[in-house]
């Protein structure tokens, strides 16, 4: 999972509500439209956004891997036929062009990840959704971004360990049973210590977040956004 990172570009300049309505927007625009003129303008629209925010492609590419390989596997599938000529590419073609604009939807997100804090996301959403269900949302949110990078290497670890003890050697079926059931062990174990540090910590549903607003780069950020959503409209 990509993590925050502290930078001076223009995207850690605006205010995560604005980057939240672009986001949206794009998302709304690129699973929308199907014509080839409209994939190659999201497809620039993608590069600038992670050229500005300083996105690595490697690296985000590397942590999307399991994504990419559900959204690589499914149009192969797709092709495949039960029958002669048990290969048809033709079909895959419509598959593989909704694997593409899904992919260009997290290449966005990772831009949004990296250039926003994780109290900013929670402070846009629950000043944007009224009461406790945006209070709800916004600490899920936040539990989330927090929480998965500790257990993604907890996983690590297991593998690591099970690697140092020759744990390669056995069963696929095998060494897949044994990871989950640590990993599941440890994510309980997690879930536990965080319930109850929360609970010595005081949790609050209302908790003092950072003060949010608009500026000027906004305006640009409302306004693209807004073109995203007018394109699939009109």
């Amino acid at each position: 999972m990509l993590p925050y990172e502290p930078d001076d570009t223009l995207a850690h300049r605006l205010d995560p509500r604005s980057k939240l309505a672009v986001q949206m927007g794009f998302a709304i625009a690129a699973l929308s439209h199907t014509a080839p003129g409209a994939l190659l303008a999201c497809t620039l629209l993608t590069g600038a956004i992670l050229v500005t925010t300083r996105v690595p492609l490697g690296r985000t590419l590397a942590a999307y891997r399991v994504a990419l390989v559900v959204l690589v596997a499914g149009p192969l599938v797709t092709t495949l036929s039960l029958g002669s000529p048990w290969l048809e590419p033709s079909e895959g073609v419509g598959p593989a062009l909704a694997s593409y604009r899904a992919l260009l939807v997290l290449l966005v997100s990772a831009a949004y990840v990296r250039s926003t804090p994780v109290r900013d996301s929670r402070a846009a959403i629950q000043r944007t959704i009224p009461g406790k269900p945006g209070r709800l949302l916004g600490a899920g949110i936040a539990l989330v971004f927090r929480f998965l990078p500790v257990l993604r290497t907890d996983l690590r670890t297991i593998r690591e360990a099970m690697a140092a003890r020759l744990g390669t050697e056995r069963s696929a079926l095998e060494r897949a049973s044994t990871t989950g059931v640590l990993g599941l062990s440890r994510a309980f174990t997690r879930a536990d210590r965080l319930a109850l540090a929360m609970q010595a910590r005081c949790f609050s549903w209302n908790p003092t977040l950072p003060t949010l607003s608009f500026s000027r780069v906004d305006v640009p950020a409302f306004a693209l956004a807004g073109a995203l959503v007018l394109s699939v409209l009109l």
